[in-house]
């Protein structure tokens, strides 16, 4: 082997696309693996949707909301700062 080369897996072909090995190690665990994300996927719906719908009933009618914050006058500009394109 020369140096430097990495060994290639025997899954893979030389373009790295898998080969029929792979899949034929894959097999076994194709539907359990499947039915799993299916349940992980439902168990996070329910989750979100019963989030959602807990916090549609709240009406935060128990929470004080604070008064309108007050206007202030308007200021006049006070920039000390000069533009570059004055030579004053």
């Amino acid at each position: 082997m020369p140096v430097g080369r990495i060994p290639s897996s025997s899954y893979y072909d030389a373009r790295n696309r898998p080969g029929a090995a792979l899949y034929r190690a894959r097999q076994p665990y194709l539907v359990r693996n499947a039915v799993t994300g299916l349940c992980i996927i439902g168990f996070v719906g329910a989750v979100y949707s019963w989030t959602i719908r807990a916090i549609g009933q709240d009406d935060f009618s128990d929470v004080p909301m604070p008064d309108a914050p007050t206007q202030p006058g308007h200021a006049p500009h006070m920039s000390a700062v000069k533009s570059a394109g004055s030579a004053t």
